[in-house]
């Protein structure tokens, strides 16, 4: 008898093991090179669930040409989307009530008896919303890609957005009692963060906009002995991984998904999206929804008065591809195209780039110490800094986008001249990092060039060697400057 009760009893305690475990068949999808532990491990009965998740969606009519009358022109007050024509501005209002208040309607946002009135707060929102959906699909590429977004990929069929960030009350409200004390922001297993007991909010430090919300999000530095300018507290390396719990949790995905086990401060490809992600998180929350504030009635702001932020799972909302990988945005060309925005509509700032990331390019007069919002006016002295991915001497992305803003500067003017200077690594093959900047200039070099401007107009600088950095992947080390005077 005492040797069936252990047996039942050992019976029991590994059918508890076991549940704890998911059954197979499991999916693994390699992520990076081999030895690195990089493998994204999918339970294909829960891909299943999320895809029928996603249910059905909107059926809207296909675009058609963008002929005729031009709705600016026909209707009142019409402050974006104003360059489509009448049929197109109708199927993309169409859209977007499906998208964001099925049931409401129109009279979500518009009062119904003077469509042209901007009383409700919901339309000049919907209005800086449209302007924001722009703004990403035109200038975060390096993090939506081709597929780009649209109202829908956040609102989901909801008027308000199902995954967004307030500020955190503090202390938060202890689940104990309100005696127990200051929490220090943390050990609450918030939801946002798995569930961890970590700090609970670290979108405010992160994701927010200004000062504020632009900690760098690092805990491991990147000398083999520390330096007064690479500490991190063990306070600092909690929150980001409440933040990279966050990442986790919003995308379904494991941390070998963006990191390499044998270097954590490797860059990869998702690493690389995901570094533009957070940026874009930032800018968003900092230049257009920030500023709304006052718009948003009381009970729409958060516990401490803030308005709400998107973080990873406003779009993500538990996979790694919105919706998984539905490219929408395609069929509306209103929010993709700048070419379509109305007079004052946002440009983005550019951003600072980290090691090994194509940076966006900074563009300043010679006294600005910062990059204007939108290229400046020619003045007796401009520097374009151009950062390229490592190892690569092309001009694409952002760097292309500055050739244009160069290359208008000096036709404008005849008599300006550009002397172009690249630089490189101290660290490596001094020949190799030389020819790599020489190619680099030559490239900027062509570019102007090709567009027409006069060989003896363009000058170039011997390489020039920055100071020594870890394997040549600072952004410094991969710049390229063009001043034109």
């Amino acid at each position: 008898m005492r040797k069936n009760s252990s047996l039942v009893l050992a019976l029991l305690a590994g059918a508890m093991l076991v549940a704890g475990c998911e059954r197979p068949p499991m999916k693994s999808t390699q992520q990076g090179y081999r030895g690195t532990g990089m493998a994204q491990v999918d339970n294909p009965r829960i891909l299943a669930e999320q895809k029928a998740a996603l249910g059905d969606l909107p059926v809207l009519p296909p675009p058609g040409p963008n002929e005729g009358p031009k709705a600016k022109d026909i209707y009142q007050n019409v402050k974006v989307l104003g360059e489509l024509s009448v049929g197109e501005f109708t199927r993309h209002m169409l859209a977007m009530t499906q998208w964001v208040s099925p049931a409401e309607g129109c009279n979500y946002c518009h009062n119904p008896a003077n469509l042209a009135d901007d009383s409700k707060y919901t339309k000049v929102v919907a209005r800086r919303m449209i302007e924001m959906t722009r703004h990403v699909n035109a200038d975060w590429g390096k993090h939506v890609g081709a597929t780009g977004v649209t109202c829908y990929t956040c609102h989901r069929g909801n008027a308000i957005p199902a995954q967004l960030s307030f500020a955190a009350a503090t202390p938060k409200n202890n689940r104990v009692g309100s005696g127990m004390g200051f929490d220090a922001g943390q050990n609450k297993a918030d939801p946002s963060i798995a569930l961890a007991s970590l700090p609970y909010d670290p979108f405010s430090i992160y994701l927010a906009g200004g000062k504020a919300g632009s900690e760098e999000i690092r805990v491991q530095g990147v000398q083999a002995l520390p330096q007064d300018d690479h500490r991190t507290s063990i306070k600092q390396a909690e929150f980001t991984y409440s933040l990279m719990n966050h990442i986790s949790k919003s995308l379904g995905v494991n941390c070998t998904f963006c990191h390499n086990t044998n270097s954590f401060q490797t860059w990869n490809g998702q690493r690389v999206t995901a570094w533009h992600g957070l940026r874009m998180a930032r800018d968003l929350n900092s230049d257009y929804l920030e500023p709304l504030t006052k718009s948003f009635p009381a009970e729409r702001l958060g516990p401490t008065g803030d308005v709400a932020k998107v973080n990873c799972a406003t779009c993500h909302q538990g996979v790694n591809k919105p919706l998984g990988g539905l490219a929408m945005a395609k069929d509306y060309a209103g929010l993709t195209k700048v070419a379509l925005a109305a007079p004052g509509a946002a440009v983005s700032t550019a951003v600072a780039a980290p090691a090994a990331v194509q940076a966006p390019v900074q563009v300043a007069t010679a006294a600005a110490t910062a990059a204007p919002a939108v290229p400046p006016a020619v003045s007796e002295a401009l520097r374009s800094v151009l950062y390229f991915t490592v190892g690569s001497s092309a001009l694409e992305g952002r760097q292309a986008e500055a050739m244009t803003q160069l290359i208008a500067a000096m036709k404008s003017k005849p008599d300006l001249k550009a002397t172009i200077s690249g630089f490189h690594s101290a660290s490596g093959t001094l020949a190799q990092n030389q020819e790599l900047a020489k190619k680099r200039a030559f490239a900027v070099r062509d570019a102007l060039t090709t567009a027409g401007i006069a060989e003896s107009r363009v000058m170039l600088e011997k390489p020039q060697q920055t100071e020594a950095n870890v394997a040549g992947e600072e952004a410094l080390a991969r710049r390229v400057e063009v001043t034109v005077k």
